[in-house]
């Protein structure tokens, strides 16, 4: 009978333990050299599919701890991302991820990332990004899966989580009614034929061919495979305009408004 509450007092520390694991996670790894340029500065889209990473398990980790049909979190837009500084071969990425909204279909990932020096234990703060994920199911990869919600601190964090929701819902509608279905096709020039630093001159296509470690369990490509090749392609044009060593400095408000399947380009 004396074990008794010392169970009880495991089993609520068990639970609280799980309860605090499922509102966050962070993952790490070493810098290698094919994550950076010629100079040892990694490159922005390494990070950005870092973060896109961290965001997708806890967004989905959360999605499927209420019953009902299994869901993986689809990526749907990305605030501004400053990279504040540079990372280098050999240091360790920290990405941490929190939730700190959620709306009926969607959920709010606020994303830090710290670089570690393992020689020197000095770490350094160099990424701060908020992502938004929807959730799909798993059967059917045309619903979208309801969100469990999440327990505030005050009324006032879900008020201000309630306004940054409708102000990205509002810019992704405009932004997606302003472009339409264009496409802008972009011609690969003889570079011998154009004058140097004009935009005929740096401009450049980046071609991928989507492969299985590409995509999620629905088959669809990871947001954070399309932001990498996207800095890819962004780093190429700024190199050949510039002509010395480039870094990712920001990157502004990036919107997901239809899938890429497996297979595709």
């Amino acid at each position: 009978m004396a074990l008794r509450p010392i169970k009880l007092l495991h089993h609520l520390w068990k639970q609280t333990w799980v309860a605090r694991a499922r509102s966050n996670v962070t993952t790490s790894r070493i810098m290698r050299p094919d994550d950076a340029n010629i100079v040892g500065n990694v490159h922005g889209g390494t990070i950005l599919k870092m973060i896109e990473e961290a965001g997708c398990i806890i967004g989905t980790r959360h999605c499927n701890t209420q019953n009902g049909d299994r869901c993986v979190a689809a990526l749907a837009r990305v605030e501004r991302t400053d990279f504040l500084h540079p990372m280098f071969i050999g240091e360790v990425a920290h990405v941490s991820a929190e939730i700190t909204y959620t709306s009926k279909h969607s959920v709010e990932v606020q994303v830090n990332v710290l670089s570690e020096n393992i020689v020197t234990g000095a770490k350094k703060l160099t990424n701060k990004a908020t992502l938004w994920y929807v959730p799909f199911s798993l059967q059917n990869v045309a619903k979208i899966i309801e969100v469990p919600p999440i327990e505030y601190s005050s009324p006032e964090q879900e008020e201000a989580g309630k306004k940054r929701y409708e102000a990205q819902k509002l810019e992704r509608l405009e932004t997606k009614e302003r472009n339409g279905e264009i496409i802008m096709s972009v011609s690969l020039p003889d570079r011998q034929t154009k004058e140097p630093y004009t935009v005929a001159f740096s401009q450049s296509s980046l071609i991928h061919l989507v492969g299985p470690s590409d995509c999620t369990l629905h088959g669809f490509v990871h947001g954070g495979v399309t932001m990498k090749l996207m800095d890819e392609v962004a780093g190429i044009v700024a190199a050949r305009h510039c002509k010395t060593n480039i870094v990712t400095a920001s990157v502004d408000a990036i919107n997901f408004h239809r899938k890429i399947k497996k297979a595709g380009r």
